[in-house]
């Protein structure tokens, strides 16, 4: 078995209460379909030990490294706007934590390896289209400097698993800074566990710290904190037109990093009202709504956190309001920031915002596609628009604006073009070639595409003629008509 030295189990040890012991499912035949070799070698382990059929029952559960003791977490959730008291890992397991090369600490989880006593009535099993999305994205996001978690190998297990029809069965061994989420703290405060409560803000402030406060400040701490990290996260989505696709608060990691990928896509046409999830029918996680709802989220957590914040109730709700209201400040200097760059601005105020927000309405009457706009301004900064005029049917459609912009510039264009060029990515994970290089995975068992794919997203800013095609958006007919799964 390859050897895995895993760094003290502090969660099981500071948590009791938080988790239930459990074991994987039996993998018949462990195949190793990916191994994230780069990821393995930040993480100081040896990728030539783990690609192959040892990595492969490893990354199943079939076989248990010595010190591990996996465990399943518990944890609530608001879904879709509703309470649910108790979800919890019913398909994943904690397999231990990992010290990285830097001395960082992160979990190792496997995602898939069957059901836990929170299975909800699930068979605790994962198809592998699922898990190789999952590895894609979260190589996507990180490609692109955004907080994710990542996954380390997508395994299959030789089965097949029952979902509409049979597909093969997989595992996901994903990486994470760590799983606490929103839900985690909801969990006991609706318990009225508040001793527990408190030793959750303690854990999240030691692991995700550190944070000098005092111990009458240590919630309002972590709030702020969250607060500030959930503004700087869903801001970077929004530069980028990503849509996470399903924002409960099970779905929120204390940590900042963007976690479950389940019915995710990243934007083409530009539209604030774009929904690719198939089980969000009101619209109620579509891209524009995306700040609100995790603000609505940090309202959550914040309750959850009422009696550590102060023993009076009044109190409490009042110093709670006002730091879930920092969010919006803190949201909008974000994304002014982000967005400013997007147009190579070096120092973006508020007063830029009509710019941008003129510009967005341009793409949205126009249905122009957000990612090649951005990309197409490079150029223009430095006065070539033909790419930029190209994406829309009738000449001149971007002339005021171009000179609003210009005139902002002023003679740093091709400076800003330079910069422009670091942040407005050439390519993204486009949701009709995600899909194809799933497909040819599962029907064909073809990796090529995914290989292709995987290469250019992990190096998005760059030009690369040769995969060219990898950056064209689909006919607008075809974007209307693509929807996303939560997998499960």
């Amino acid at each position: 078995m390859p050897t895995i030295r895993f760094a003290e189990p502090t969660y099981a040890q500071a948590l009791p209460g938080a988790y239930v012991s459990a074991r994987a499912a039996a993998a018949p035949a462990p195949r190793m379909i990916r191994l994230n070799r780069a990821l393995a070698a930040t993480l100081g382990l040896d990728p030539a030990a783990l690609d192959g059929d040892a990595g492969a029952r490893l990354f199943t559960g079939v076989d248990v490294p010595d010190g591990a003791d996996p465990i399943a977490l518990v944890y609530a959730g608001h879904q879709f706007g509703g309470f649910s008291p108790r979800l919890g890992d019913g398909r994943a397991l904690l397999l231990g934590e990992l010290l990285d090369r830097d001395g960082r600490r992160v979990d190792l989880q496997l995602k898939g390896s069957g059901r836990t006593p929170f299975a909800r009535g699930g068979d605790g099993k994962a198809t592998l289209g699922p898990m190789l999305r999952e590895y894609l994205m979260g190589e996507a996001m990180a490609g692109l400097g955004i907080p994710t978690t990542r996954a380390l190998a997508v395994v299959a297990t030789g089965e097949s698993v029952w979902r509409e029809r049979p597909l093969p069965g997989a595992v996901v061994a994903r990486v994470a800074a760590s799983h606490l989420r929103v839900g985690t703290f909801e969990y006991f405060a609706a318990r009225e566990e508040h001793a527990m409560v408190a030793r959750l803000i303690d854990y999240a402030l030691e692991r995700h710290g550190p944070w000098p406060v005092g111990p009458d400040e240590r919630a309002a701490a972590l709030i702020t904190a969250v607060v500030e990290r959930q503004a700087a996260l869903v801001a970077q989505w929004m530069a980028v037109g990503f849509i996470h696709g399903v924002m409960n608060t099970d779905n929120v990691a204390i940590s900042g990093e963007t976690i479950d990928y389940g019915p995710c896509a990243f934007m083409d046409a530009y539209d604030a009202a774009t929904v690719y999830s198939s089980i969000d029918h009101g619209g109620r996680y579509a891209y524009g709504n995306q700040p609100r709802i995790a603000q609505w989220n940090l309202a959550r957590l914040a309750e959850a956190l009422l009696p550590a914040i102060d023993p009076d109730p009044e109190t409490a709700v009042a110093r709670a309001t006002e730091l879930v209201h920092g969010f919006e400040p803190a949201f909008r200097a974000r994304w002014i920031a982000a967005m400013g760059a997007k147009l190579g601005l070096t120092a973006p105020t508020a007063a830029d915002a009509p710019l941008v927000d003129d510009l967005l309405a341009l793409l949205s009457t126009h249905r122009v596609d957000f990612t090649t706009a951005f990309r197409a301004l490079v150029p223009a900064a430095v006065c070539d628009s033909a790419a930029l005029e190209a994406l829309v049917p009738s000449p001149g459609v971007f002339g005021p604006w171009l000179a609003r912009w210009r005139a902002r510039l002023g003679d740093d264009g091709a400076g800003a073009a330079a910069r422009m060029r670091t942040v407005n990515p050439a390519f993204i994970a486009r949701n009709h070639r995600v899909e194809e290089a799933l497909t040819a995975a599962i029907e064909r068992d073809d990796l090529r595409p995914f290989d292709e794919l995987l290469a250019v997203l992990a190096r998005p800013f760059d030009d690369d003629p040769a995969r060219a095609a990898l950056a064209a958006a689909p006919p607008y007919a075809v974007q209307q008509t693509h929807r996303t799964f939560c997998g499960t």
